[in-house]
């Protein structure tokens, strides 16, 4: 991977990240931007204890642009927009629209093909591959921002999720305190290990879905390094965990093995929820999401490290069934209480049905 940083016409940072090491990145942005200016403010809830992004320059953000006019998709000729270059493989960069910005945090956008009419599914393992390596390298240098606590690598995918930009992208996000889901999960994990003497939730989860077979079990896809399966508390009708084999606290832990198994796995878990519903249904609308131990203090979490938590992405789509939506409604909205139409071994069992041939 070679990995080539520069400089956006308003002063954004824009990386290519690209496959082959002689690829030259000379290309300037050309459009006339004035500096950008962001008002991200983090407000706290009293009541919940949790927090709130605060940033109203987002009303002014592209929404639903025409092709021709996709501000993802390369430059060419007097067409300018984000990415200076005519081609890439893989490019992130600082959102023009962000929700979190300067000592609130920080957002880049992840483009993960020049093909605008391609989705991630659509990729080559080595493209895939590249994305992870691009993933990993941002947790990484975000993890030193003194306004970074915690980065969360994530994809949109479909209008249904509400998603502005047809191009296939995802985002990243740097938060400048742990986020309320993560300090959830934290707290289960420090219960778990006082109740247990020690053991490990996240480990005992993984080993209890691998110990389940015949009709109940939940396991879609497993690898060699990667186990996907249904969670036995699924919030969404069709809702996907993926975890290394060996636990490790961010994708920085990822060894060599698991790399390289990863774009098989993942790639065929994309393929198969694109079929849940039929091969003449549209592709799946989904969320999947990267979860990444915090990098600051555990303090509050008491007996918990960092190397106690487990890298693992999320996987769900907010369709119940061939063209319905799953809406949070009165209970999941106003009370956190969410009610699934699905039985998860319900769902695992048809994510086994439409398995590539």
């Amino acid at each position: 991977m070679k990995k080539t940083s520069t400089r956006l016409a308003d002063g954004r940072e824009l990386i290519y990240y690209d496959s082959r090491d002689d690829v030259v990145r000379e290309a300037v942005d050309r459009r006339p931007l004035d500096r950008t200016v962001t008002t991200s403010e983090i407000r706290r809830d009293p009541l919940l204890g949790d927090s709130v992004a605060i940033a109203s320059h987002r009303q002014g953000r592209t929404y639903h642009p025409p092709a021709d006019e996709c501000p993802l998709c390369p430059s060419e000729g007097e067409r300018l927009s984000e990415v200076p270059d005519s081609a890439y493989d893989v490019v992130v960069f600082e959102n023009r629209f962000p929700s979190l910005a300067g000592d609130a945090g920080r957002c880049e956008v992840v483009c993960f093909t020049s093909d605008h009419d391609k989705s991630f599914a659509d990729l080559s393992e080595e493209q895939a591959g590249l994305v992870l390596e691009a993933w990993t390298d941002r947790t990484a240098e975000l993890s030193h921002l003194d306004s970074v606590e915690q980065v969360f690598c994530f994809e949109n995918r479909g209008a249904e999720i509400g998603v502005t930009l047809g191009h296939p992208h995802g985002q990243i996000y740097g938060y400048p305190f742990t986020t309320p889901r993560t300090a959830l999960m934290l707290r289960s994990l420090a219960e778990h290990k006082e109740q247990t003497g020690g053991r490990n939730l996240f480990a005992d989860v993984v080993e209890k879905e691998l110990a389940e077979t015949g009709a109940g079990s939940r396991i879609v896809l497993e690898g060699e390094h990667w186990v996907a399966f249904v969670p036995y508390a699924a919030h969404w009708p069709y809702e996907v965990h993926l975890y290394p084999k060996h636990q490790v606290p961010d994708l920085l832990g990822l060894d060599d093995a698991a790399r390289t198994e990863f774009p098989k796995i993942y790639l065929e878990l994309l393929r198969r929820f694109d079929r849940i519903f039929g091969e003449d249904q549209p592709v799946t609308p989904y969320i999947a999401a990267w979860h990444q131990a915090p990098f600051g203090t555990l303090d509050e979490f008491e007996g918990v490290t960092r190397d106690d938590f487990a890298l693992h992405l999320e996987l769900f789509t907010i369709r119940r069934t061939s063209g319905k939506l799953k809406f949070l409604a009165g209970s999941e909205s106003g009370m956190s209480v969410f009610i699934n139409d699905v039985p998860p071994e319900t769902a695992a069992e048809r994510l086994r049905e439409v398995a590539s041939k």
